[in-house]
């Protein structure tokens, strides 16, 4: 079964919001979306969350008292570039990590990527940012989905 994905456009109009309210809620991580060439996408299940009223952040009081957005001592980062990908390879390759996030337990704690297909350079740029574990685990499908190649 294929993820329906939404436009900001889409978004504004189904939420009967304006469009830069929704580019602020995404921006600020209040909706969870994916870059794709230039613009953002909302997949039809975070779309649900985030009209839910599920939380999409933590507390402030946790930041405010040191702790950390995953309930973990340790986070990790990284930028991942796949490169000569087709778009079509491109949406197939992201909806896989998209599903890979979305379907993790909660206990992982608090995992955000961000994508988009640079269609000049037929290159994938996935940003991933969360507890170190989760990161490897989202790091490992990356390999499995492009083959392992390097």
């Amino acid at each position: 079964m294929e993820e329906k994905y939404f436009t900001v456009e889409q978004v504004s109009e189904l939420l009967k919001m304006h469009p830069k309210t929704i580019q602020r809620y995404i921006r600020e991580g209040k909706l969870r979306a994916v870059k794709f060439g230039k613009g953002w996408r909302v997949s039809g299940h975070d779309l649900s969350v985030f009209t839910e009223g599920a939380p999409a952040s933590e507390p402030a009081e946790a930041l405010e008292s040191g702790e950390s957005f995953t309930g973990c001592r340790a986070t990790a980062s990284s930028v991942v570039e796949i490169c000569s990908v087709s778009k079509t390879q491109a949406e197939r390759i992201l909806n896989a990590l998209t599903a890979a996030l979305n379907s993790k337990p909660p206990e992982y704690g608090k995992c955000t990527m961000h994508a988009q297909y640079i269609e000049s350079l037929r290159q994938v740029r996935v940003t991933l940012w969360g507890g170190v574990f989760v990161v490897e685990q989202m790091l490992s499908a990356v390999g499995a989905l492009t083959g392992g190649i390097e």
